[in-house]
């Protein structure tokens, strides 16, 4: 050495330990940003169109034990909730006092607003059944009495009425199906 030079060094395990902790700091700091609260909005329209004034829209939890947030729509029927979590909510519109509509699996981002808008137009009947969703329906037919094929799984129409080509279906109420079970469970005497 040359002189009384000291040198200078950095202790670099803890140089690296205090970059790596402003490191995760920093990420931790975007990923809170960028999962900011969430935000359900929409419009609520009445029986003939008009916007509704004055509607409470409650916030709840998905089974309604909960309750996050009330919001009244504005003069144009237009309400927003701020500040939720993203998550799936119920969502209940009321009127008056009175519960009008209810969606119990409102899903929100945090990346965009939920829009959902309520419209109390009444439907006709033709329309609200073309609207809903034709479903399966299937029913247990046990198996024929002196047969040793299993019962099935026949699907049956909205009406309970047995697709064509269905075997041994045969519409029942509780007391005509106990009493037809009790009779194929008791012995035949010759």
């Amino acid at each position: 050495m040359i002189g009384n030079e000291r040198s200078h060094r950095v202790d670099t395990p803890m140089f690296v330990r205090s970059l790596q902790i402003g490191f995760i700091w920093g990420v931790l700091s975007v990923a809170t940003a960028w999962a900011g609260p969430s935000t359900i909005q929409g419009i609520v329209k009445g029986t003939k169109g008009q916007q509704v004034k004055g509607a409470d829209v409650r916030i709840e939890s998905r089974d309604g034990t909960k309750l996050f947030k009330t919001v009244k729509t504005d003069g144009n029927g237009h309400y927003i909730s701020n500040g939720l979590s993203a998550g799936i909510y119920r969502v209940a519109l009321v009127v008056n006092g009175a519960v009008k509509a209810s969606v119990t699996n409102t899903k929100t981002r945090t990346d965009q607003p939920t829009q959902l808008n309520f419209d109390l137009k009444p439907v006709s009947a033709a329309q609200a059944s073309a609207s809903q969703k034709k479903g399966k329906h299937m029913v247990w037919v046990p198996a024929s009495t002196g047969s040793h094929v299993g019962g099935r799984w026949v699907e049956v129409d909205d009406t309970g009425n047995a697709e064509p080509g269905a075997l041994n279906v045969k519409r029942a109420n509780a007391e005509q199906l106990q009493r037809e079970s009790q009779s194929m469970s008791q012995p035949t005497r010759p």
